[in-house]
């Protein structure tokens, strides 16, 4: 019972089902099983106050009824804390099993018929309406069967023998237990297969609209492979305006500003991750080699993140940060995110084991708020921007090798989860020195125990031989970890795919949940990152809601639940149900439970065996016509004229008229057989017990009427009514008029027995048990008749409650399976869209490798260049400008400025003579670009240097009108930002990484180089490398020297400005001799 009382488990593959089924089908049923039990313990209560019960009796009910409300009050605020759902569902079945033996206990003589109806009750809910799993449920309805015999039998065991026979009771009593049991694990597994059938119907339905249009499967896939899905939406209808005035412009808008996608989340923690003397390793790397090893490394990562419920931002060369609390906030996102960067480490340490490379991870994690989104026009990558994410920066900037190192307000939320120790360093980072802050390192729990189990150091190199290189070793040992190809899933978006195809669980992770019924739930760690998602998904689960049926709704009549379509009803009425079978299967359970329960607890006249010998017999025809068709091959087997045996089931399924007639008889046999031990009861008033000389000393007086059946049969026929009850419930494709009129039926049927003409048993059997007790009087419970009636109206409701839910969700299976069949005739082209997300992702020149006919997905994307100008172009006075305020909504509006800056610059690529440059990413306020990205490979060096690096011009000119571009936007926002621009050309390696989010990228020297010029330039000033200089002398640039630098890594190095305010000339600068 412990697994109902703990919290719920972390996330798995099934959590969306596991939300939509508890939310929508078993919360509200939960509800409604508490307001049952309150009114009918209002109902008892005032019956037992007029009948002035025993204050027993009376205490256990108004603590019931004070419970039971509080027990209400907590769930009707369950949707807000539903990760308790779990333990509150244990809670009511705690209340329930404790109510059941208060009863068993107070209001008069305790038999062992006794509250047997209630515990059936209990029994059946618990699988019914409580959100258990099949296990939990199992286990409560278990422990509730066993605690009510093992309470009995200890109780009665030692009593004299003036009670009856204890043992055929007790049995009688775990026939119904146990049926009970069956008959609710199978009407629980029967909703759960509907509920996932139709889960999986909307599911199939969104997947048959996706496949039906390759185009639009392409977009769909590229866009949310860089984007959210809440930034998706809004960013698709952004595209389409862009469509509509033409392609790349700017759509018409009323403030004059670009859109701007940034939402502010608060409670985050930020980790960045820095490859320590990976820089040294990727030059010696070739470019199949470094994209094989950058893609292996990132993979894992990426891996990493996904188990530890944190979302990878951006990949910058050899750096990876995540945060953990996006796109939903988290409880645990500092300790997710600490936990992922002692796994990154630990990667890396067995790595480093392995082949004896000497590279290591340097790790920073800072917690606090981060505005998040995308900005500019062009290339878009989810970023986030914050003084909290520039910290986090720092921190793995200052941190040591195969450490994480963490600020206070990590530590602070960490709760004591890790251990650490004070940095104690003098930070040579003037940010963190300013701050003054005290930044711990975390103490790695698994650290000391790989060091005693020992690795073999240079395992790998010692068994390849000392002459490989290390790049190789790396690329060798990285090969295993077998991390996906970039655009795996669009390797075969070219071949048609069958739409019956339901779309696998797996693909629910994709999704965001934030459109689920709980929006303050996290259900994270799935297969994929919960960055991308389908609104339209949502939309189809938020359908699913059996709340919906009690709201006005264009396919339901919320009153009948008819389908306001008359041929749609029709056809529902009239389709196939091939599940019949297995309805009248349980329905024999119970009959034959009945049968036990009246062999146990009469005496077994002729007559009654009999009758039952007849009903078996029609039960056994009637299972023979469901099961005909299992019986297909003994009967082709057998004589020609038999052969038409199995269409008889076949029969039963399709004809809609036979199926309600057999169902009914079904039920009605059961009925008639609950109620048959009292024929053999006689009519007339004659009870020997009412006779005013007996005596109460008279203990060896019979519990059987004269020539009769024991009257102890009367209160186990009232507990065979019930079970016919549930038998109407068993067949869950069964109309809800049809089972409403069955169960009415059966409740005056029932009443009129027991409270009318064979009231006088009930009396009969109280004056047996309360002999010579003159002043004493059962309660109401203990009462045969009147527990009855009692439990005959609670099972009703109950009843009648599921019915609804049942006939809601059978109409919306097929309502699913017939809209599935209407959306594969929807489609659309949209070659246009496709083509505009591809050019956000890849370079146009690139695109193809990934989504022709002929893409190779087991090869990754990779290509060198021996010339390519890069840029880097930042603004660095905006890091002064931003500032985070309640003024400018934390920093909101200084991000809105900055994407005008960006957008502005993307327009610029839109111009033909900028066709050549090729926007890679930004980086906060720095812009990246290259040129010469789309030259042939491999060609360049053969080619004169004049042709061969003709677009360093392209992107001087590029630069100089990001410079103008600048200058626009400080006159129109008063303000003063100035250009640093950082330009060099040389070979570069190109490729596409990453799984998660595939990425485009160039590396090499060449642009880490670019890099430093940017970083170790003056605003205004385009700083180049003498090497680029005298390439644009040669392109008539004139240049003048900056003198000698230090630059980070590379040395002294002699470094030049362009004079940008001279256009080209003829003959070359003689500032650069």
């Amino acid at each position: 019972m412990a697994r109902l009382f703990s919290p719920r488990p972390p996330p798995s593959e099934d959590l969306f089902y596991e939300t939509y089924y508890s939310l929508s089908q078993q919360y509200p049923l939960l509800l409604l099983l508490l307001v049952i039990v309150l009114v009918g313990l209002l109902a008892l209560l005032a019956v037992a106050w007029e009948l002035a019960s025993d204050p027993g009796f009376l205490t256990t009910m108004l603590c019931g009824l004070g419970g039971f409300s509080l027990l209400l009050g907590l769930a009707s605020r369950e949707q807000r804390l539903q990760r308790w759902t779990r333990p509150l569902s244990g809670l009511v079945w705690a209340a329930l099993l404790a109510l059941g033996l208060g009863f068993l206990f107070t209001g008069g003589v305790v038999s062992a018929w006794d509250q047997v109806s209630f515990f059936l009750f209990v029994i059946f809910t618990v699988y019914a309406m409580l959100p258990l799993g099949m296990r939990d449920a199992a286990a409560a309805g278990l422990a509730s069967s066993l605690s009510h015999l093992l309470v009995l039998g200890l109780y009665l065991g030692p009593q004299p023998d003036s009670q009856p026979a204890l043992l055929p009771q007790l049995a009688a009593n775990a026939v119904l237990f146990l049926c009970g049991n069956v008959a609710g694990a199978y009407h629980k597994a029967l909703m759960e297969r509907a509920l996932r059938a139709t889960f999986r119907e909307a599911l199939s339905s969104l997947h048959s609209r996706r496949r039906l249009d390759t185009e639009k499967k392409h977009q769909e896939h590229l866009l949310l492979s860089i984007l959210p899905a809440y930034l998706a939406r809004e960013m698709k209808a952004e595209i389409m305006a862009r469509l509509q005035a033409g392609q790349g412009s700017r759509p018409e808008s009323t403030n004059n500003f670009h859109s701007l996608y940034v939402k502010r989340h608060q409670g985050v923690s930020v980790l960045y991750a820095d490859i320590v003397g990976f820089t040294r390793l990727a030059s010696e790397c070739s470019p199949k080699e470094l994209v094989l090893m950058l893609n292996e490394l990132f993979g894992k990562f990426d891996q990493i993140a996904k188990e530890h419920e944190c979302m990878r931002i951006k990949i910058l060369g050899d750096c990876y940060y995540c945060v953990s609390g996006l796109p939903l906030s988290l409880p645990d996102h500092a300790i997710n995110c600490v936990r992922m960067g002692l796994d990154m480490c630990r990667a890396i340490r067995k790595l480093r084991a392995a082949t004896g490379v000497d590279i290591n991870m340097r790790v920073g994690v800072h917690s606090g708020s981060v505005l998040c989104g995308v900005i500019g026009l062009q290339k878009w990558q989810y970023d986030v921007w914050s003084h909290d994410v520039t910290l986090a920066n720092h921190m793995e900037a200052s941190g040591v090798p195969g450490r994480v190192h963490i600020t206070g307000a990590t530590l602070a939320l960490l709760a004591g989860a890790y251990a650490v120790e004070d940095a104690a360093m003098e930070h040579g980072d003037p940010y963190l020195r300013e701050l003054g802050e005290p930044t711990y390192l975390v103490i790695d729990p698994r650290a000391e125990e790989e060091d005693e189990k020992g690795t073999a150091g240079g395992l790998l190199s010692s068994l390849e031989g000392p002459k490989m290189r290390p790049s190789l070793l790396m690329t060798r040992y990285l090969e295993s970890w077998g991390a996906a190809k970039p655009f795996a899933h669009l390797s075969h978006v070219e071949s048609p795919v069958s739409t019956s195809t339901p779309l696998p669980e797996k693909a629910l992770s994709s999704f965001s949940p934030q459109w689920s019924l709980d929006r303050s739930r996290t259900p994270r760690g799935l297969d994929d990152e919960l960055d991308t998602g389908d609104a339209k998904f949502f939309q189809v689960i938020e359908q699913l809601n059996s709340q919906k049926q009690w709201k006005q709704s264009e396919d339901f009549n919320p009153l009948t639940l008819y389908f306001r379509e008359k041929e749609m009803e029709k056809e529902y009425r009239l389709s196939a149900l091939p599940a019949f079978k297995y309805y009248a299967a349980c329905t024999f359970l119970v009959f034959f439970s009945n049968f036990i329960i009246q062999m146990l607890v009469t005496n077994r006249p002729p007559a009654l065996t009999i009758t039952y010998s007849i009903t078996f017999l029609l039960f056994f025809l009637l299972l023979f016509v469901c099961f005909s068709e299992h019986l297909t091959k003994c009967v082709l087997k057998g004589p020609k004229m038999l052969h038409w045996l199995p269409t008889l089931s076949v029969l039963v399924a399709t004809r809609p008229g036979l199926r309600v007639a057999l169902g009914t008889a079904t039920i009605l046999l059961v009925f008639s057989m609950a109620i048959t031990s009292l024929v053999f009861l006689p009519a007339a008033s004659n009870c020997p017990f009412w006779a005013s000389n007996v005596s109460f000393t008279a203990s060896n007086l019979s519990w059987e009427l004269p020539e009769s059946l024991p009257l102890i049969s009367v209160p186990y026929s009232v507990h065979c009514c019930v079970l016919g009850f549930l038998s109407c419930s068993l067949f869950l494709h069964m109309s809800f008029e049809l089972k409403l009129l069955l169960l009415l039926l059966w409740l005056a049927a029932c009443c009129s027995l027991f409270l009318h003409s064979h009231a006088w048993l009930s009396d009969c059997l109280i004056a047996r048990l309360y002999l010579g007790a003159l002043d004493s009087r059962p309660g109401v419970l203990k009462e045969p008749k009147l527990m009855g009636a009692i439990s005959f109206f609670i099972f009703f409701f109950t009843l009648l409650v599921l019915a609804r839910q049942n006939e809601y969700y059978c109409r919306l299976d097929f309502l699913w399976k017939k809209k599935l069949r209407q959306e594969q005739e929807e489609t659309e082209t949209m070659e246009n869209l496709t083509r505009l997300l591809l050019e956000n992702v890849l370079p146009a020149h690139v695109a193809p490798q990934f989504i022709g006919q002929n893409r190779r997905n087991e090869d990754l994307y990779h290509q060198s260049y021996e010339c390519v100008c890069v840029l880097f172009a930042s603004v660095p006075d905006f890091k002064e400008f931003y500032s985070e305020s309640s003024i400018n909504h934390e920093g909101l509006e200084c991000l809105r400025l900055l994407n005008e800056i960006i957008a502005d610059f993307d327009e610029l690529l839109s111009k033909p003579k900028f066709s050549g440059v090729e926007k890679i990413k930004t980086i906060c306020s720095t812009y990246m670009a290259a040129t010469g990205l789309n030259a042939t490979s491999g060609q360049d060096a053969q080619q004169d240097a004049e042709q061969s690096c003709s677009h360093l011009g392209t992107m001087v000119e590029f630069a100089v009108a990001l410079g103008s571009k600048l200058d626009v936007i400080n006159k129109h926002s008063f303000n003063n930002f100035r250009l640093r621009v950082g330009l060099n050309h040389g070979p570069v390696v190109a490729g596409v990484i990453g799984a998660q989010k595939p990425q485009y990228d160039i590396w090499g020297n060449t642009v880490n180089v670019a890099s430093r010029m940017e970083s170790t330039g003056v605003l205004g000033k385009i700083q180049v490398t003498e090497e680029t200089a005298c390439a644009l002398q040669s392109l008539g640039y004139t240049c003048y020297s900056r003198g000698i630098i230090k630059v980070k890594g590379k040395g002294q190095l002699c470094t030049y400005f362009l004079n940008t305010d001279l256009t080209r000339t003829g003959p070359p600068s003689a500032t650069l001799g």
